[in-house]
């Protein structure tokens, strides 16, 4: 894939629909280091660069081990993920990638085993927002790093 410059700043030109949904995607209240496993999951998923760079950051930040962010792409090989994070993470590619049969009866026993009936709404409301947000981020093509000072992201000390 070759490098394109951004199209346009939805961020401003929607600014009270981003600014609406950044507070929806603010309000979810989960364990945070589950919560960035599946935004970088659906990222590398979606392919969105922008959100991948910011989420791996965040993990940096929040004291992830990197090892563990480097087998988030093979989650189902590695021994480093608890069975909970194992279900949200196939919960995620569930959602991200819904079948055409939709979405398994397997998939949501498994993910039941592990999360509670609110936990669970939570959850995939999380899923929801962050293929929402690289949705947005693929579309217009935020560039990864671009906004990193706005956010905090340099304190990961990636660069």
């Amino acid at each position: 894939m070759s490098t394109h410059e951004p199209r346009l700043d939805y961020s401003r030109l929607s600014a009270e629909l981003f600014k609406k949904y950044l507070d929806f995607s603010m309000a979810f209240k989960m364990d945070e280091t589950l919560a960035i496993l599946v935004d970088i999951r659906a990222s590398q998923l979606n392919g969105c660069a922008f959100c991948l760079d910011m989420h791996v950051k965040q993990a940096k930040i929040h004291g992830e081990r990197e090892l563990r962010l480097h087998h988030v792409a093979i989650w189902r090989e590695s021994p480093l993920f608890t069975p909970k994070e194992r279900a949200a993470l196939a919960w995620t590619e569930a959602l991200t990638r819904i079948a055409p049969e939709g979405i398994s009866d397997a998939a949501y026993a498994e993910v039941r085993e592990q999360f509670a009936e609110a936990e669970l709404s939570d959850l995939t409301w999380r899923v929801a927002a962050i293929n929402g947000w690289n949705r947005l981020n693929v579309a217009f093509r935020n560039m990864p790093g671009s906004k990193d000072k706005m956010y905090g992201l340099d304190k990961a000390g990636l660069n």
